[in-house]
């Protein structure tokens, strides 16, 4: 698939269910919304009449948590299901998961945990991506998660990772420069050379958030403003590719729209500076 193809939606939320007394009074800020799947699988009526009210007045991206695609026993069938059910019915311009897997032997972990970066886990991955894509019609792009430990005799590094993965199906990326700055801060690595060699063309969306700093070690926590230090890394991605969507992501201490619109626009602001130097 040519993702630059894909429309352009701009600068949006991620929701979550505090902001909706909010919501429409910011409604000419917010471009789209990013809706986590998984809130709305055999909901109430009520939980389903709000999916009916964003969707009647935003883009809506269906963003799934738990479809454990890393995992080698396969997908969960009923999983997958009402992943689909939501993706249908809010007929969105694409839809994504995470790289990692939550599931193991049938047990649920909880948590997104990263994959040993090898060619088994990328026949996994091919495997499982593959079995999803059957089920859906709209292009599936993929995140990048923050990884508190490394796996010893891994054969490929985060990038080149990404790069074989990308080769072996047809996916875009969801770019997390949360993610990517706090992965390279405690790991020790450079995220500008990082980000050089990702296939940037499969580069769809992005997430960013603010983290911090407890003994030493970066915090992806979804609590905070978004640090001076990732928004340099924003801004160094958009001078690479087209980003077709860029989502702010916030799950505690969700403070007033107002302050979260702010970063919006500043979000837009990079956006659209960005694209004017490469023209």
């Amino acid at each position: 698939m040519v993702f630059d193809n894909l429309a352009k939606l701009g600068v949006g939320l991620g929701f979550r269910e505090p902001m909706l007394a909010e919501l429409f009074a910011y409604r000419s800020s917010i471009d789209f919304l990013e809706i986590t799947a998984d809130h709305y699988f055999d909901a109430l009526p009520v939980k389903m009449a709000e999916l009916d009210l964003l969707q009647r007045n935003f883009p809506l991206i269906p963003h799934g948590l738990a479809m454990s695609l890393g995992s080698a026993e396969g997908l969960d069938d009923e999983y997958v299901k009402a992943y689909t059910q939501i993706v249908q019915r809010v007929k969105p311009v694409w839809c994504s998961e995470h790289i990692a897997f939550t599931r193991s032997e049938g047990i649920d972990v909880g948590h997104l945990l990263p994959l040993p970066k090898t060619d088994a886990s990328l026949r996994v991955l091919h495997n499982n991506i593959s079995k999803l894509q059957d089920h859906l019609q709209v292009p599936l792009i993929l995140e990048n998660i923050t990884e508190m430990f490394r796996y010893p005799d891994e054969k490929y590094d985060g990038a080149d990772f990404l790069c074989k993965l990308c080769e072996q199906n047809d996916i875009g990326l969801l770019l997390d420069v949360t993610n990517l700055f706090i992965n390279a801060a405690n790991q020790g690595w450079d995220p500008i050379e990082h980000l050089r060699r990702l296939p940037t063309d499969r580069i769809v969306q992005l997430h960013f958030v603010g983290g911090y700093v407890e003994d030493g070690q970066w915090v992806d926590s979804h609590s905070l403003a978004t640090n001076e230090e990732i928004w340099d890394l924003m801004k160094s991605v958009f001078q690479v590719t087209d980003v077709k969507g860029c989502i702010l992501e916030r799950d505690e201490h969700i403070p007033s729209l107002s302050e979260l619109v702010s970063e919006l626009d500043r979000a837009r602001g990079l956006m659209t500076s960005s694209k004017q130097l490469a023209s």
